[in-house]
């Protein structure tokens, strides 16, 4: 176990070295290249700072309006079709937006209903398991200038609903 510690403590610095060490050897000016792709990298941020905001503005107003326990209170028909626990429906809805806001959600169930009860493993599970798609395309679609979505859009939403149900499908499976 100490060499495996040791090996940490040193991996980073190392790889600092040989990053250093290979440019020198090639001739490369190392500093300039780092001062480019710094340029470059406050570029990307500047570019998606206003989807960002506006992520988060949207996040807040759905939130806020009452329009996810509306949502959570019209689909629960279905939901009920896939067995899935009503209890986990505000992570189901809220993932997709916002990982920050979900992990408050997981939070609160966890705390709610207890991290080895059935809900608290659907919760562990359908968290690890989704995405947020809706951060994920604005922010990197809009560092590259993609504005074209839908078919991405379209088939992330699919592969976030085909986690939901193979995610309570196992826990009822290994679980129950």
């Amino acid at each position: 176990m100490d060499i495996v510690k040791s090996l940490s403590s040193y991996a980073i610095p190392a790889i600092f070295l040989v990053v250093l060490s290979v440019g020198l050897y090639r001739g490369v000016k190392v500093y300039d290249v780092f001062i480019e792709g710094a340029k470059e990298g406050i570029t990307t941020v500047v570019k998606i700072i206003p989807p960002l905001v506006g992520l988060i503005v949207a996040i807040g107003v759905f939130r806020a309006s009452g329009a996810l326990d509306l949502l959570i209170y019209a689909v629960r028909p279905v939901t009920k079709i896939f067995n899935i626990p009503s209890e986990t429906l505000p992570l189901v809805f809220m993932r997709p937006i916002s990982g920050s806001a979900s992990l408050a959600l997981v939070s609160d169930i966890l705390k709610e209903h207890g991290p080895d009860s059935f809900i608290g493993r659907v919760t562990s599970t359908l968290m690890g398991s989704t995405e947020t798609i809706f951060y994920t395309l604005a922010v990197y679609f809009g560092a590259v200038g993609i504005k074209k979505v839908r078919y991405t859009l379209a088939a992330a939403l699919i592969a976030d609903f085909i986690s939901v149900i193979v995610s309570v499908w196992i826990c009822r499976i290994v679980f129950s």
